[in-house]
């Protein structure tokens, strides 16, 4: 490989080795520093180059790629604070365990602490958020450190998605020239002929990952467990981006069936929606048995956010994924007398409450497959023996009670007068299309998906920055994972969430990138209203709701984006007709957030109250 110096060298033998172990798409943000980098990245034909005018930005538009493909996405900026505008999205992706690559471009050695300008110190710049670092060799014509250069290049990005996935960063260090100017003997001819070549095929290292799995006698054991429990339960949290895709859904609902065990599926979990998941036909009657067209139980269950305090606690409980978005379900767990087993491929403890029993550090889909394998060698049949025979009923019951309750909340007539934020996430839900991506901030909006979004037989991918849970960076993470696809994309969010990453809504004119935003405007913190502070005004209005006045149809103007503001009677109308509608739309709803949690309370104490009342006839299917 030739170059015209050695920092290009450095650049192209980089991203050359990058490419050949499969990298297919990088972030650049504009820089001095990091020229060699972005250089050689926007010269490589085989990888996607997106261009961002903000660090931050660009850092979560790379972990929203990540996120919907569950392969890395590389990350370039310059020296200084341009690095530190990445770690927000750095600690994201490594609680949530997303595959990014940080390439932080840097002064070399000799003028770190020597107050040179726009120098700082860049080395384990983000601790123990990422599963690796390393500093790159300074740029030279050596065939040693040219393998070092690509072993560590193979390396870093092969641990992005091992076990388990997350952030990596190399921080670069180059010397002037950064530019690809000719320097006379920089880069000897000779070099081209060595190791500074591709070297071999394919990556410098091919690094071949393992599956995490349980033994087979593991596998019986966990099965004598869940076929000995009176009341078995299946619980799905938000899902890694590799357990989306490595587990298959049916296999989940064929072992819950078998087993009699309710699946909680949350929204973020890759189970509440999809062809596994019965497709109900709303012309029938509220008493209709929740079955498919086999007569066989449906498995997932989606609105126990609001009744599951109101049933009988679980004795064993298989969990996969992270901590559930429900709080109730969360405390319900916490309460239980149960055998909870754990499932995480790293062997990462991710309960809060501190009441699992066991911890079996193992892929989700293999054990899954182990305990289907186990079940075909069992002589006897799965729950023959089990004392509560009325387990699922009480679960089908309590469903169709809430379904009920939260239709009727969505009526038109309901909504005219009383204008309702859970009733724009559930027709969000319901009315994207199939296939589709849907990315939910986090406050309210996740929530009200959690609790109104109905599981649904539609290929729907449903996503949400659950790692750290912050409200920044939200629409960059959902337009990078809407870059990814050509399926269309939905981004459900809150004013201050919209208003926090602003910025990145130049990428849906910068990276091509069409979205139908909806706007849930409560103007301020809505979310404040659930915590004890609000009895205390001063200072709960100023300091904590936050209320601020913008006009948001001025924001979508700055970046081109078609506006419309609607009541939430007309919300479905609207919605459809920006879905059917080329570009991106932001439709902009407003509520008042207080009167909005009085509803939640109301709604919920309805459904507690009548599941209470049905306990007793849940058996015989009474509604």
């Amino acid at each position: 490989m030739s170059a015209p110096n050695r920092a290009t060298l450095w650049g192209r033998i980089l991203v050359d080795e990058l490419a050949a172990g499969g990298l297919e798409a990088v972030c650049l943000a504009p820089g001095s520093r990091s020229t060699p980098l972005t250089v050689a990245f926007a010269e490589h034909p085989e990888i996607d180059v997106y261009s961002h005018l903000d660090e931050r930005s660009a850092a979560y538009f790379a972990l929203g790629r990540a996120r919907r493909t569950g392969e890395p996405t590389a990350l370039v900026c310059t020296s200084g604070t341009a690095a530190a505008n990445f770690h927000p999205a750095v600690m994201e992706a490594d609680q949530a365990r997303v595959p990014l690559l940080v390439l932080t471009a840097d002064r070399p050695s000799e003028l770190r602490d020597s107050g040179a300008n726009q120098t700082v110190d860049q080395v384990k710049l983000y601790g123990d958020a990422v599963r690796w670092d390393a500093e790159l060799p300074d740029p030279e014509p050596d065939e040693r450190k040219v393998r070092s250069l690509r072993t560590t290049a193979a390396r870093a990005l092969s641990e992005t998605t091992g076990i388990p996935p997350g952030p990596v960063h190399l921080n670069c260090p180059f010397r002037k020239p950064l530019e690809p100017l000719e320097v006379s003997g920089d880069v000897p001819d000779s070099f081209a002929e060595t190791a500074a070549g591709r070297g071999r095929d394919g990556p410098f290292v091919e690094t071949t990952g393992g599956t995490q799995t349980l033994a087979a006698d593991d596998h019986r054991r966990l099965l004598g467990a869940l076929e000995a429990a009176d009341r078995p339960l299946i619980v799905a949290g938000p899902a890694d981006p590799t357990v989306l895709a490595d587990l298959e859904p049916a296999a989940v609902t064929d072992l819950a069936d078998r087993l009699g065990a309710p699946i909680l599926a949350d929204p973020l979990s890759g189970l509440r929606f999809g062809p596994h998941v019965e497709r109900e036909d709303e012309t029938e009657s509220d008493e209709k048995d929740r079955s498919n067209g086999d007569g066989e139980p449906r498995s997932i269950y989606g609105g126990y956010d609001t009744y599951v305090e109101e049933l009988p606690a679980p004795d064993a409980v298989l969990r996969f994924g992270a901590s559930p978005t429900s709080k109730p379900l969360r405390h319900w767990l916490r309460d239980a007398d149960a055998r909870q087993f754990l499932v995480d491929p790293a062997g990462a403890w991710r309960e809060a409450t501190f009441t699992a029993t066991d911890l079996l550090a193992a892929e989700p889909g293999a054990v899954v497959d182990g305990l289907l394998e186990a079940l075909g060698d069992a002589d006897s049949e799965p729950g023959a023996d089990r004392t509560d025979a009325e387990w699922l009923a009480r679960f089908d019951a309590a469903e169709r009670r809430h379904w009920v309750v939260r239709d009727e909340a969505l009526s038109p007539d309901a909504l005219e007068s009383e204008p309702f934020e859970g009733a724009i996430l559930a027709s969000v839900l319901s009315n994207a299309p199939d296939p589709a991506t849907v990315f939910v901030s986090n406050s309210m909006p996740i929530r009200d998906t959690d609790r109104f979004a109905r599981p649904r037989a539609a290929d729907l991918t449903v996503l949400a920055n659950r790692g750290a849970s912050g409200i920044d960076g939200i629409a960059s993470t959902a337009l990078g994972a809407g870059s990814t696809t050509d399926e269309p994309l939905v981004l459900a969010t809150g004013d201050l969430s919209l208003y926090h990453d602003s910025n990145g809504l130049l990428a849906v004119d910068r990276c091509d990138v069409d979205a139908t935003i909806v706007l849930l405007d409560n103007d301020g913190g809505g979310i404040f209203h659930k915590l004890p502070i609000e009895a205390f005004d001063p200072p709960f209005t100023d300091q904590f709701k936050t209320p601020h006045g913008l006009e948001f149809e001025d924001l979508a103007d700055v970046y081109d984006i078609e506006f419309e503001r609607v009541t939430p009677a007309n919300f479905a109308a609207a919605y459809r007709r920006s879905l059917e509608a080329a570009g991106t739309q932001l439709i902009a709803i407003e509520f008042d957030s207080e009167a909005n949690h009085r509803r939640r309370d109301a709604l919920a104490e309805r459904v507690q109250t009548a599941v209470a009342s049905d306990l007793g006839t849940a058996g015989d299917g009474a509604d």
